[in-house]
Order: structure tokens, then sequence, then C-alpha cells
């Protein structure tokens, strides 16, 4: 192993070097908040290899990790920050692993061209799996640094110590070399041993990472590095990006599903100053101008003559009745345990209910935005906030027809993300017009794109029954789901055809994947005698341009499939005469699910009922729930309060207790603010989310018509209860408390009022009703 020689950045400012470098540098001292990001370079082709854009190896130490002379740590990681403190996070382990401040630990992310691919964001495992990577590069970098101060030194490597990026031997304190003077900015070689890939890619090299007992930086409240900017208003976004040249676009919808172009009349738009053309592609229709005011004008201008739309969909009243006798397009016996059958027809009692769960809007605040550079006989770029640029780089590259090396994303951070919203297909406009016009074109989505148009989380509908013998205790449990697949438009936007814009321009979709709602995976595994558990998926009501499109939200199907689940045990409960965490506990063998319940409740004073008896008389009622959540080793448990007004049939969330085990915590204070932030995404779409939509378009295009929780609705009183475990790796924490919030909240309103409120959202005409029928 060496530090080999290769052309130092001594000399350069670090704006000059993210210039030069061109993409994305995300860095700044958590020592100096006014610091800002330097969010993006200035120009069209951003700096790319004249060779292509293809992505580093992951067998190249240096493709992770850079020192420099001032022994800053850059970093490339193929993950991104989409809001909860994931940089911050894997800036503590790089800097745990190196004995380095975490704010000399600059990132770049998200860059094709310059990280190495880890599969983006996705499925809670920034974290747990791509942290690992970056923890064994970082260990393998100290080893190598330990070995060329052993040799400057003159002692055994294990005479060294590191602290802050000093290099000492132990007990002669001017014995002591830095970082940056052993690589003198060169880089660090060593070719590690490559495993897996995309989201389980791994490295090993020489080192071998820290045993987390000595661990300083890692599990300490740290920060976040992306606050201070932002809270200033100094943080650069995707919005932010101007090239040289650029120009501005925007998209105009069909007039409802099916519909086609029949002609456009430019006469109005070419009267608009700053108007550059149309461009029609298929019944791909959108406007280009010389600023995005003037794209905004043209596109109200230009005249769009389309034909009659179908009428695909049943109308959203009649939503659930279309998942209940439509024919699925596929099915899987999830579980089988016991004889379901023989144990419910000797049941001395039997409960069944039908749970409901809409498709919901992503909402993101900030529509998606993006800026694409076409350069037919050079590299193609695009800036884009999508939460998987490589993904992100093969499917531009297969919609325009050009190899993957020749095409280059550039994360800039957007405007949150939780799953695929509109980022992926903003930039397939953009890469469309840029290719029309020959020039940068930036398109920035406008409200209605991104909530009529974006991807839908998927609609569920859920059918459960269970035995009861005469003491109470459930002998069977049959679980049933009837739901649009969550892979329809793949959460990866790795393939030509799953964008939009594709879709209008005539390509078929056909990378969709069957997702499964399936019992113990989405939702708790209670150990019940006897199991069965089928899963349908329903096939999409349009094969093209849709509106109706489905993909991954936050945590996809475990917010429908857990209030479904954590509802119905709430009922068993109750039928049982049982509290409803003793009954809970009673049916679960994992040690870990059992303590979030038992802490939290502890924090929230639990006390123990087993009858129900609602408060009468007063016209504000409250109560209390309980639900459970696991997800891929998390466990979550949350307790709601809730004030119930039964007049108006309005909830209001007063408190919220979640205790939250994800194994090791990397840094407790952004892991309750992401827990936090969590809780109240997902008590907006338990009490206030649901697309309507009519035969041919879907009808929520605004905040008044997709109403979300606003600071009003947000309870006063949110607590976590972390559970650490040192021992163990590290989880995620990205989704798994959003699963248990709907269910306790209509846990809670059962609670309080008496009545169950079987449909998402609780809104108060549902509530009103449901006390109406009682």
């Amino acid at each position: 192993m060496k530090i080999s020689a290769m052309p130092s950045n001594t000399g350069q400012t670090r704006r000059e070097f993210v210039r030069n470098a061109g993409g994305l540098l995300v860095g700044f001292s958590l020592l100096d908040a006014s610091i800002v990001p330097q969010a993006f370079a200035g120009t069209a082709a951003a700096g790319a290899a004249a060779s292509g854009a293809a992505s580093p190896s992951p067998a190249a130490l240096d493709a992770w990790l850079h020192i420099d002379t001032s022994g800053r740590v850059h970093v490339s990681t193929g993950k991104v920050e989409i809001g909860m403190g994931v940089e911050t996070a894997l800036a503590q382990i790089v800097a745990e692993e190196l004995d380095v401040p975490v704010g000399h630990v600059l990132f770049v992310m998200g860059d094709t061209s310059r990280t190495p691919d880890q599969g983006g964001v996705g499925g809670s495992t920034s974290i747990s799996n791509g942290a690992r990577p970056l923890r064994n590069a970082a260990a393998s970098a100290r080893a190598l640094l330990l070995q060329a101060a052993s040799r400057q030194l003159g002692v055994p490597a294990d005479a060294l110590e590191v602290r802050d990026g000093i290099v000492r031997v132990r007990g002669r304190a001017h014995a002591q070399v830095s970082y940056g003077a052993l690589t003198g900015g060169d880089a660090l070689q060593e070719t590690l041993k490559v495993s897996g890939a995309g989201f389980s890619l791994n490295v090993q090299g020489m080192g071998t990472p820290k045993d987390p007992s000595a661990y300083r930086i890692v599990g300490q409240p740290v920060p976040r590095v992306d606050l201070a900017p932002k809270v200033l208003g100094r943080f650069r976004y995707i919005t932010d990006v101007r090239v040289p040249g650029m120009l501005h676009g925007r998209v105009i919808r069909p007039a409802g599903v099916g519909a086609h172009v029949v002609g456009i009349d430019e006469t109005a738009a070419k009267a608009i100053a700053g108007y550059v053309r149309a461009v029609v592609k298929g019944d791909f229709v959108g406007v280009v101008a010389d600023t995005e005011w003037a794209a905004i004008r043209a596109a109200r201008a230009l005249t769009v003559t389309w034909s009659a739309p179908a009428a695909p969909f049943p109308g959203h009243d009649q939503l659930y009745a279309h998942m209940r006798t439509a024919e699925p397009k596929a099915s899987r016996e999830t579980l089988a345990h016991g004889d379901v059958a023989a144990a419910l027809a000797a049941a001395a009692r039997r409960v069944e209910a039908v749970y409901e769960f809409p498709f919901q809007s992503h909402a993101t605040m900030g529509p998606g935005c993006a800026v694409a550079d076409v350069q037919p006989d050079g590299i193609t770029t695009v800036w884009s906030g999508v939460q998987k640029p490589h993904a992100l780089q093969r499917g531009l590259a297969g919609l325009l027809g050009v190899p993957v090396d020749r095409m280059r994303v550039v994360w800039v951070e957007d405007a949150g993300s939780y799953g695929r919203p509109g980022f992926a297909d903003a930039a397939a406009d953009a890469l469309l017009l840029s290719q029309a016009v020959g020039r940068p074109v930036r398109v920035q989505w406008m409200r209605d794109d991104m909530t009529a148009w974006g991807t839908k989380g998927p609609a569920v509908r859920c059918e459960l029954a269970a035995a009861l013998d005469a003491s109470g205790h459930v002998t069977a449990v049959r679980f049933e789901s009837r739901a649009f697949s969550g892979g329809e438009v793949l959460y990866q936007p790795s393939d030509a055809d799953n964008f939009l814009a594709a879709a209008l321009t005539g390509m078929p979709n056909r990378s969709g994947v069957n997702e499964f709602v399936a019992w113990g995976s989405q939702t708790p595994a209670y150990a019940f005698t006897n199991v069965q558990a089928t899963a349908h998926v329903i096939a999409p009501f349009h094969d093209g341009a849709s509106p109706l499109r489905s993909s991954h939200l936050r945590d996809p199907e475990g917010p429908a499939a857990s209030f479904a689940v954590e509802s119905f045990i709430d009922e068993l409960a109750v039928a049982a005469s049982a509290d409803p965490i003793a009954f809970r506990l009673q049916y679960l063998t994992e040690p870990r699910a059992k303590a979030v319940l038992t802490a939290a409740a502890e924090k929230a004073g639990w006390q123990a009922r087993t009858m129900h008896r609602p408060a009468a008389g007063a016209e504000v009622a409250t109560g209390r729930g309980v639900a459970l959540g696991t997800r891929n080793g998390t466990y979550v448990g949350t307790i709601a309060d809730v004030a119930v007004n039964r007049r108006t049939g309005a909830v209001k969330v007063t408190r919220f207790v979640c205790a939250h085990d994800c194994g090791l915590v990397v840094n407790p204070m952004a892991l309750r603010r992401t827990i936090e932030a969590n809780l109240v995404q997902s008590m907006s779409r338990a009490l206030f989310e649901e697309v309507q939509f009519d035969r041919s378009r879907v009808t929520s295009v605004d905040w008044n018509t997709y109403p979300v929780a606003r600071a009003a609705d947000i309870p006063p009183v949110v607590e976590v209860v972390l559970l650490d475990h040192p021992d163990l790796p590290p989880g995620g924490a990205g989704e798994p408390s959003s699963r248990p919030t709907a269910a306790a909240i209509a846990n809670a309103v059962f609670d309080a009022v008496g009545v169950r409120v079987r449909q998402a959202p609780l809104t108060p005409a549902r509530v009103k009703a449901a006390l109406e029928q009682a």
C-alpha cells in the first residue's frame, strides 16, 4: 500500500475547487454557521470529463474519500440528503473512523460522475446500508495514514494515536504529523474488495472499523450541518440552479386521461415577449421562453386542441367498490400457518372488519424542478433533486437514446422527497425540451403539476377476520389485502418508459412491478396460532399517461397496512375485554417490540383499561390510543391523545408519545427531529390527505382541494423516547415511525367516543357520520 502522487489541489480556494471540479459539493463547518454550502457548479457542462460521465469504481479508495493538505476530508457518496440529517450522521461516522473533527468532513453527494452508485436513498437504508462502505473506506484510509506516519516518525504503527487529524507518538507530545502533511493533497490508493450493488454495495480494505465501545463522535447530538444556512436563507436549492444560455420551460398537461393532441395554435403565445417556441412530441406539449414568467404566460396562452378524454376512473366515490370487485392482476398467499378455516368455524366469537386507505399525493411544499443541458456531441448534464441520481442517469440516457456514460446527473437538494414525487418527471420534461431547442432548459413544475400529475401513494383495502375462543384468546386471523401497486411507477427511475413524459410521447410502461401488501412485513408479526394472509394487486386504471400513477410514498403501503392491522388488533382487545397494550404484549415474541410498547406506556402514563366506557355528555371528548410499528428491524410504539368534537366530528391530536428502537443511535438530536417530523407528516395523512378524482381527471390540484396539516394542527406535545442499542448495527429511521400513527389516532378516537372509523383520512365528515350511525 502507498499514498500515491497525484496533482495536489494546494493553492485553490474551496470555491475554485468546486468551480473547477464541477458538480455538487455540500460542505460547511459545524463550527461556523456562517459558512454557506457550495451548492452547484455554474457551467453548463459542469466540468464533466471529456471521455465520459461514468461513475467512479467503488474498488478505488479515492473514489470514496480524499484528504487535502489542510486535513479536510472530502467524501463522495451516492447517498443524498433529503431533510433527515443523513449527511450529518454520515459525517459523524467518517469522522469517528478517522479521528477528525466532524466539521472537517465535507461531502460530494449524488453526482453520478463523481460518486459510486449506492442506489440513492430509499427504504430507510441510508445509515443501515449506506454508511457501511463509508465506514470501511475511512477505516482503511486511517490504516494507510498510520502506516505512512509510522515510516515518517520512525515508530511502529501501534505506538501511534490520532486526535483531530493529528497523528502523535504516544507519550511523545512533540512527535506528530497531520493527515494533510502525510497526504500532501495526493490520493490515498488501495484497491478495495467490493461486494453487492446499489443499496447493498459494500467495500472492505485493510482497515478494521472501531468497536462501538470506543466511539466518541457517533452517538453524540451533533447539530445538523445544513440547518444554519437553511434558516438563514443562504442555502442553494435546485430551484436556484442557473447555467449560461438557460431557457425556461413549462409543460401543458392533457385535458384528461386518454386525451390526444389534435393541434396547437401559437398565435397568442407568440405575442408574449421572450417566447421561443412550442415543443410537441406525441401528446407531450411544452413551451420554452427566455424567462420563467414568459414561460408561465406562454403555457397559458398556447391553444391546444385535445380529443375527448377517456373515462377509465370509477370516480372517487366508487374507488373501494372497484377495488373490492376488480379482478386482481396478481395474487400471492404471503403466509399460511395452521387451519384458519377450522378455527373460524369453531369460534366462540368472530370479529370482522374492513379498512380502507386512499390514494395520497406527495404534496411537497415546493413542486419539482430540474435543469437539463442536452449536448448531442458531448456530455448531457441534468441537475435534479431526485433521491436516486444514478437510476435517473440510466433512465434519462434511455429516454434520450445515448449511452449511460454520456449522461451526467448532478444532485442538488429539492423540497423534500420521501419517495418518488415529481422530481424525476420534471427532469424528463426538461430533457425533452432541451433536446428540442438545443439549449439548457429549466423546468419548474407548478402546484397543479405536482399535486395532480405527480405519482400517488397507492390506495389499499384490507379485510380482516379473527376467531376468539370462550376465554377471549385469539385462535385465528385471516388477512386479505387488495391494493394498487406501489411499483407501478418504479421507485428507481432507471427505465425510460417510467417517466410521465415518456408516456405522453407514446412509450408504453412495461417496467412496473407488483408490490404486495403483506401481513408481517408491512405490519407487526403477531404470534397467532393460525394465520392466513393473502395479497392482491389491482391493475392500474390506465396504461398510459395518468395522474393516478402509483409509486412509492414515504413507507410504501406501510401506513395503510398498519392502519388496518393495528386498528383491528385494538378491536380484538376490546372483544377480549383486554387492555390494548397488555393484549399486544401477549401475542408478541420479539423483545424489542415489547420494549417500545412498554417504554411508550411508561412515558405516556398509560392507565390500563379492560372495559370501554367513553365519557358522555361533553361536546369535546378525549381519548388515548396505541399502535405498534415494525420495519426491517426497527420497532416503534406510538401513543396518541386526541380531542374529538362530537358536534363537528373534528379530531385534534393533543399529544404524541413515541418510543423508537433502531439499534445504534448515531445522532440522537437528528433522530428525534426525524421522528417528530414523521409523526406530523403521518398525522397529516391520517387526518387530512386524500386524492379526489372524477372519471378522467384528478381534481385535487392545490392546498384547498388537497389539504394537509397546518401549523395549528400540530400537537402541542410530542415526546420521543429513544431506545439505544450500541451493541447492534444502526437501523432505519426515515420511515418506521410513520407506520403506527393512523391506527394510534383511530384507536384514540374510539376510546374518546366509542365509534370505529375504518376509512382514512379521519375527516370530520367521516367521524360525524360514524357518530350518527352509532
